[in-house]
């Protein structure tokens, strides 16, 4: 249901005041969208699962309970990504990467270099 004209007055008028006073909280509200802040929590949790598994790898031979943590924390930080993942969403995902698919995805990324690596290694069955 739309707003009607005196609501958006309303709106705009709270919007006019808030950019007036707290002109830092409306860039970082604007730049911080759930999808960029679900990518920074996997990236994050990424990072903690290799140190868990480098914590377990290192120290399950000598000391079973660090390694026990090691693999609590890997496991902790497996689930995190798994529900951000979920929260991302098709949408979510397509929105992170539009433009690496737009680019023309790995071809794209590669360019000249990856045209003359297909040329130099395509067979001539013929």
């Amino acid at each position: 249901m739309p707003l009607s004209e005196e609501e958006q007055k309303i709106l705009k008028e709270i919007e006019a005041q808030l950019n007036a006073t707290d002109p830092d909280l409306v860039e970082q509200v604007s730049r911080t969208t759930l999808y960029r802040h679900a990518a920074r929590v996997i990236r994050w949790s990424l990072l903690g699962f290799v140190g868990g598994l480098v914590l377990l790898v290192l120290t399950f031979a000598s000391n079973l309970w660090a390694g026990m943590l090691g693999f609590a924390v890997m496991l902790g930080c497996l689930l995190v990504i798994e529900r951000n993942v979920r929260k991302l969403g098709r949408a979510g995902l397509e929105a992170l990467t539009g433009g690496w698919r737009a680019g023309g995805g790995v071809r794209g990324f590669l360019g000249e270099r990856g045209r003359a690596w297909r040329e130099r290694f395509r067979r001539d069955d013929g």
